[in-house]
C-alpha cells in the first residue's frame, strides 16, 4: 500500500513538473488557456458497476468557461493513433511527452471535434473552439473543444 502511494505521488510530481516547465516557458502566451485547464482535481468514486473511477472536479473559475470560446496552443496527436480526422486529441505537450505516453496528466489534453481536416505536424498550432467540461461521460475526455478551427495567434 505504501509503495502504491509512493508511485502515485511520484507520478503526480512528474506531471506537475512537466506542466510547470511548459507553463513557465517563454512560448506561453496569456491568451493560451492551458493554465486554466490545470484547475482540476480528481475524486475517487465507485461507478454503478462497482468499479473504482476518478471523477474530475473542476474549479469554479474553470466552470465559468463552460460553453465559451477558448484558444489553445498545442500539438495534434496523430489521427492514425486515435481514429479519425474530425475527432482527435490536442495536447499541451509534444507527442513524445504527452498524456498518452504517461508523461503528463489528463489536464494537458483536450478532445477536439472539428469540420476541418487537420494534418499531423510536429509543430505546435493554435486552435480555437467551444469548451465543454465532461465529468459524466466515460466515453469522452474530461475536456472537449467543439466547433474547433485552426487559428493564427
Amino acid at each position: 500500500m505504501v509503495r502504491a502511494h509512493a508511485i502515485l505521488y511520484f507520478s503526480l510530481m512528474i506531471r506537475f513538473l512537466l506542466f510547470s516547465l511548459w507553463w513557465l516557458s517563454p512560448l506561453q502566451d496569456d491568451t493560451n488557456f492551458w493554465h486554466i485547464l490545470a484547475e482540476v482535481g480528481f475524486e475517487t468514486k465507485k461507478d454503478p458497476q462497482g468499479y473504482t473511477v476518478e471523477v474530475p472536479r473542476f474549479s469554479q473559475h474553470l466552470k465559468s468557461y463552460q460553453g465559451k470560446k477558448v484558444k489553445l496552443k498545442g500539438y495534434v496527436i496523430p489521427a492514425g493513433e486515435v481514429g479519425d480526422v474530425e475527432k482527435f486529441m490536442f495536447s499541451a505537450l509534444p507527442f513524445n511527452v504527452c498524456y498518452f505516453c504517461g508523461a503528463a496528466g489528463p489536464e494537458t489534453v483536450v478532445e477536439v471535434e472539428t469540420d476541418e481536416k487537420i494534418k499531423f505536424s510536429p509543430d505546435a498550432i493554435w486552435m480555437e473552439g467551444i469548451l465543454r467540461l465532461n465529468d459524466r461521460d466515460p466515453d469522452h475526455h474530461i475536456y472537449l473543444l467543439q466547433q474547433a478551427k485552426v487559428v493564427k495567434k
